[in-house]
């Protein structure tokens, strides 16, 4: 019998100055850390990632207001969601709602014990926010 490579749901936190990434584990029970790139070489290193991991699908977590509506970064999420698209074609893209996850990711890190200038670290709260993205959408929506 021939072996299958699961396939990995790939979470983003995406933002101006850092992109955050995550990836599922290859049954879609819980979220990794990827690391944090800067959004200019996001592109060439999602290809890079799929060399070594095909994947499912990918999330982008979609930063709407805490009403619905959408705001001053909706507009640059979907800029770059039609470029993911683009790059990838065979790869579907979902969105979910990212309000609050930032701070929520904020919090964790805190319970977590890290010290204050390590939860300061540049990109770690980005990361935090794509795992937490990524758990949620895998315990809510993701592989039944």
């Amino acid at each position: 019998m021939a072996e299958t490579r699961a396939k990995r749901i790939l979470a983003i936190d995406y933002g101006t100055k850092r992109v955050g990434l995550a990836k599922s584990d290859p049954f879609g029970s819980f979220a990794q850390p990827v690391g944090t790139f800067p959004p200019d070489t996001i592109v060439e290193t999602l290809a890079s990632f799929l060399l070594n991991d095909p994947l499912e699908k990918i999330i982008v977590g979609y930063p709407l207001n805490s009403d619905g509506t959408k705001n001053r970064m909706t507009g640059v999420v979907d800029n770059f969601i039609g470029k993911l698209t683009k790059a990838f074609p065979d790869i579907p893209v979902e969105t979910i709602d990212e309000h609050g996850s930032s701070r929520q990711a904020a919090k964790l890190l805190v319970e977590s014990g890290l010290s204050r200038k390590k939860r300061q670290r540049k990109g770690r709260l980005d990361c935090a926010a794509a795992c937490l993205l990524l758990q949620n959408y895998l315990e809510n929506s993701g592989k039944k």
